[in-house]
């Protein structure tokens, strides 16, 4: 979880691929409306996310219903979106960043629709994972090979061989 440019794709995927899990995009989920909206500059409402929060959801339990594990990236802002999210064996990664950097990071990727005007609201909409939330924080800003092995210690888990 985090903002957009957080680099939390790139660590999950990384994540994933060491553990061999199974690994979705949450951004490749949204609806076209959605994907248009932020492309036009416009943030996100609850309204919009909502649906978009239960196809994520519909990933995570069929995985946990099939005993598959995996790994899936979700901005996942608010307590109540992760409320959506939260099931037993859940536990959020929150790649955390300067502002200033993550926005340095959208300015240099291509071909992503969140455009870089949308990181404040992102910001502002932000409420940090609570004590009672299963969670682990890391800082975004190294490289995302620290980054992901930091993941696998924080949550004890091996890589494959």
């Amino acid at each position: 979880m985090g903002v957009s440019g957080s680099g939390k794709s790139t660590v999950a995927a990384m994540v994933a691929e060491r553990l061999g899990w199974d690994f979705a995009e949450g951004d490749e989920m949204h609806p076209p409306a959605n994907v248009d909206k932020m492309q036009a500059g416009t943030p996100l409402t609850d309204e919009d996310r909502w649906p978009w929060l239960d196809v994520v959801a519909g990933w995570i339990r069929t995985h946990l219903d099939d005993g598959r594990p995996g790994v899936v990236t979700c901005s996942a802002l608010k307590r109540s979106y992760r409320d959506v999210l939260r099931a037993p064996g859940v536990v959020f990664v929150h790649v955390a960043g300067d502002g200033a950097l993550i926005a340095d990071r959208m300015s240099a990727r291509s071909g992503h629709f969140m455009p870089t005007s949308l990181l404040a609201s992102q910001l502002a909409t932000l409420e940090l994972p609570q004590a009672d939330e299963a969670h682990v924080t890391i800082a975004a800003d190294r490289t995302p090979e620290e980054e992901s092995a930091e993941v696998l210690e924080r949550l004890g888990l091996s890589p494959n061989a």
